[in-house]
């Protein structure tokens, strides 16, 4: 049985600032929950019906047996899975140091929780093991974010902070894309394989500040040669696209 003190706590870390006062996130689901474990994220607890904690790894946190409906009334899904855990947060402070071979992302104001996700997933999908975000960027712990990387947040390491100074700080010899309607056409531009690859806000792209840093503008090209189409991709959409040009042409 899931107690009230217990429930109130889930339901106040839907907020962004309790679950920074309390260092604490839900994510809900057999998979993201097991992948979460497996990867080493530490669970404070783990909330689910006989069946579906008989699924989960080994883990010595603490368990509560809930009925379906129960966690149903706790759950932040319109279609609520029957396990949820409580993780600890695993907030860095510090910018880890740019290596020379990587391929990073960095996100300029990214807002869509659904985005966030999605992008994460597909940075996980094309072995992109760090992703720099702007302190604008919407929080990785969000519900919605940790849902729609179904998994993906165990495996990808985020870090927030001021991304001028980042992209400026980097090695001088580093190779900084970003994606512009002025920019060359991404499938005749030579890419490097180690580099940042900088995506824009959904509505407004890349800031001005950032944008001033970049060393290579991209262009994913439209294939109307009428110019009448879409005025836009969607940004994790546009993201896919180009991490898989990157990894087909430098693998």
């Amino acid at each position: 049985m899931i107690s009230k003190s217990k429930a109130k706590l889930i339901r106040l870390l839907e907020h962004k600032k309790y679950r920074e006062s309390e260092g604490l996130f839900v994510a809900e689901g057999g998979k993201i929950v097991n992948d979460l474990i497996s990867s080493g994220c530490v669970p404070r607890t783990i909330i689910g019906t006989v069946e579906a904690l008989a699924s989960l790894v080994h883990t010595d946190s603490d368990i509560i047996e809930a009925s379906a409906d129960e966690i149903k009334k706790v759950s932040f899904l319109q279609h609520p899975q029957n396990i949820l855990g409580i993780f600890e947060t695993n907030v860095e402070d510090k910018v880890p140091t740019f290596r020379e071979g990587c391929l990073w992302l960095a996100l300029d104001g990214i807002q869509d929780p659904g985005n966030l996700g999605t992008i994460v997933r597909i940075a996980d999908w094309f072995g992109i093991e760090r992703i720099i975000c702007s302190k604008d960027t919407a929080d990785i712990y969000n519900p919605k974010v940790v849902q729609a990387t179904m998994g993906s947040i165990a495996r990808v390491g985020v870090t927030y902070t001021d991304l001028v100074p980042f992209l400026k700080g980097l090695p001088a010899c580093t190779h900084i894309y970003g994606t512009m309607l002025d920019g060359d056409d991404i499938y005749g531009y030579p890419l490097k394989e180690c580099g940042v690859i900088v995506m824009g806000n959904e509505g407004k792209g890349i800031s001005p500040e950032v944008r001033d840093t970049l060393t290579d503008r991209l262009l994913i090209p439209t294939f109307h040669s009428d110019g009448n189409t879409a005025e836009s991709l969607n940004v994790s959409t546009a993201t896919a696209i180009i991490c898989s040009e990157f990894r087909r042409r430098t693998r």
